[in-house]
């Protein structure tokens, strides 16, 4: 949403003031430590396990059981599918992933330790940038809504319009004529699909189904950002709406343009300050979020575990603190990663470090490149809180089953003798 805003906190260690650094908490000290230090490593240049700062401390329980949901996914998929960039295919996938879906409901934290330290090698994740990126967080909101419209609930959720088409399953020439992977065939001809802008001005008249209304559009707009949300109905219910496509139009963060014109100082910028804003400034919302001409439609999902989060890009339900989001051009779903990055505290008060074991089972917009990821936080405001604010520099570790990874690693010590 904007630039990492974690750099205060780094600035505040490289300033040298015996003031600043009593700013600073002493677990961000010691995982500013943690991102300094290097790791240790076997011949074939693997990351040894035992050398992860916060590794021994992690509930690989729940990383476990996490990792089961995206091996049923994985099961169901050809053997001759491929897993990421650099992650081989499904057929290397499907022995751990049989050896997982064995595994008790029941496994103690140190069985569930040893399942990923035996089957797995770690592997460093390195991008265009080095091996540094940034992590931000996301979750799933819950707001008002009604299925009838009405004065009080008058802004639309819009399910998946049947002109949308993705282009380059039409006809090849019609994703190049406009650039975009998503749009609508007219007469033979390709054209993008309408803006957000478009669409909040009425340009569907009614032809595109609602699925629920909301009372704000501001709520609406970032339901949006989010992808997913709880709708709490009049009569107390809670349905569940999720991704069921986006237009195809490009992405803008708006918290940059709100940097850009002064409105938002950079070391402020939050989910948080972005609706403050918005709020405080109604004639000025709409003008700002047309910015952001990618829209999203939605389906409703049945809400069988209400511990889980919604569907990610994987099929499966998101699992709040071990679900990440990944460049799904780059990383496979159902990859284990070790994140190593700090995240804002509960209490709402300083950062807290955040290393943990977590399963790539979403994508977004958004995550674009190797060292990127978006945590899922869970579902509601105190979700919402520590999302909205997290935006950290972190590093990144795959865990690669066993085989797999000998042969990159042996390309890779060939590639550079």
């Amino acid at each position: 949403m904007s630039e990492n805003l974690s750099r205060n906190h780094l600035r505040l260690v490289v300033m040298g003031s015996g003031l600043a650094l009593l700013l600073v908490s002493a677990a961000v000290v010691v995982w500013l430590f943690s991102m300094t230090k290097k790791v240790s490593t076997h011949p074939d240049g693997s990351v040894r396990f035992e050398s992860l700062a916060g590794w021994a401390g992690d509930d690989h329980g729940a990383a476990l059981r996490t990792f089961r949901r995206s091996c049923e996914k994985i099961a169901t998929r050809p053997d001759s599918e491929p897993m990421g960039s650099a992650g081989g295919m499904i057929a290397d996938w499907r022995t751990v992933c049989e050896s997982a879906l064995s595994q008790s409901e029941g496994i103690s934290a140190a069985d569930a330790r040893a399942f990923f330290e035996t089957r797995f090698k770690l592997l460093p994740i390195e991008g265009g940038e080095g091996n540094v990126g940034l992590f931000t967080g996301y979750f799933e909101p819950e707001v008002a809504g009604s299925l009838t419209e009405s004065i009080g609930f008058s802004v639309p959720l819009y399910t998946r319009p049947a002109d949308l088409v993705r282009l380059d399953d039409q006809v090849p020439r019609h994703a190049d004529a406009t650039g975009l992977k998503f749009g609508r065939v007219v007469d033979g001809e390709a054209l993008p699909y309408f803006s957000r802008r478009e669409i909040e001005q009425g340009v569907f008249k009614g032809t595109v189904p609602v699925l629920v209304y909301l009372k704000d559009k501001i709520d609406a707009f970032f339901v949006h950002i989010q992808g997913s949300s709880r709708i709490r109905l009049p009569d107390e219910t809670v349905m569940r709406v999720a991704f069921a496509g986006k237009s195809g139009r490009p992405y803008t963060p708006i918290g940059r343009i709100l940097i850009d014109r002064g409105e938002i100082a950079r070391e402020e910028m939050s989910m948080q300050s972005i609706k403050a804003w918005l709020k405080a400034n109604p004639k000025s919302a709409d003008e700002i979020m047309w910015h952001n001409q990618s829209f999203i439609f939605f389906r409703q999902v049945a809400m069988t575990d209400p511990e889980l989060g919604p569907p990610g890009a994987q099929g499966v339900s998101l699992t709040p603190g071990r679900s990440l989001a990944v460049d799904r051009k780059l990383h496979g779903y159902g990859t284990p990663f070790w994140l190593d990055t700090a995240a804002p505290a509960p209490s709402g008060q300083g950062d807290t470090p955040f290393q943990r074991l977590m399963i790539a089972q979403d994508t977004g917009s958004a995550i674009l490149g190797a060292v990127r990821g978006d945590v899922f936080w869970g579902s509601g405001p105190s979700a919402g809180a520590i999302a909205g604010r997290m935006q950290h520099r972190g590093k990144l570790y795959s865990l690669v089953p066993r085989e797999l990874a000998s042969r990159l690693l042996a390309a890779k010590a060939t590639a550079v003798q």
